[in-house]
């Protein structure tokens, strides 16, 4: 089995389609109004609908009322919800009938524990950076990722590229990574050749 890449923070068709074409298991579009990568629920169901294979469609939260969170999965064609806030074990229940991705930034005080308590189909494992909810471009030491696996499927995400995704899997051994900073030429816009050179560094041929 090739290896789980999950593609996020997209905003344009190509980008979702490139991801697609190189094998991707998952296409993320963030719903975070503050984030620079935020797409309109309605826009991302444009490129959503032009996806014909088994890739996972997924929609980032934050802090987000669940009647949002559901109205958005009907625009946007979603099979999957990621929750990339202080969401508690209670409100990831209610999203019982979908794919969940409960994401926790891994700071000083983090403790792997606090995943048991979440009923999430995959944990993402990204970097704490005051005042930033994901997408920063910085890494964190994967080697914390470790203990975390005996709770779930692990997704390894901060400051992964093409250059350092190889050693961040050795390291942590993670399930799959989760990219996007280290694919872009700027927030939101994924740059080909970013793109298909991680692929390539993960042992996927070229499309």
């Amino acid at each position: 089995m090739p290896f789980p890449i999950k593609i996020c923070g997209i905003t344009r068709r190509e980008d979702a389609l490139l991801a697609e074409r190189m094998g991707a298991f998952a296409a993320g579009f963030v719903f975070y109004p503050k984030s620079p990568r935020y797409i309109a629920p309605e826009a991302a169901g444009k490129i959503t609908r032009a996806l014909d294979g088994p890739i996972l469609r997924v929609g980032v939260f934050v802090d987000a009322p669940p009647e949002t969170v559901r109205d958005a999965v009907s625009f946007a064609g979603l099979d999957t919800v990621q929750f990339h806030g202080d969401e508690s074990p209670e409100y990831v229940k209610e999203f019982g009938d979908m794919t969940v991705i409960k994401s926790f930034r891994v700071g000083e005080d983090f403790d792997p524990a606090r995943l048991r308590l979440y009923p999430a189909d995959f944990f993402l494992l990204d970097a704490f950076v005051p005042g930033e909810r994901g997408g920063t471009g910085k890494p964190f030491d994967w080697s914390r990722a470790i203990p975390c696996r005996e709770h779930g499927r692990i997704l390894l995400a901060g400051g992964i590229h093409a250059g350092n995704a190889r050693e961040a899997v050795c390291i942590a051994a993670p399930w799959g990574i989760d990219v996007s900073s280290g694919v872009e030429s700027a927030p939101g816009i994924k740059d080909a050749e970013k793109m298909k050179a991680l692929f390539q560094a993960m042992g996927r041929e070229s499309e």
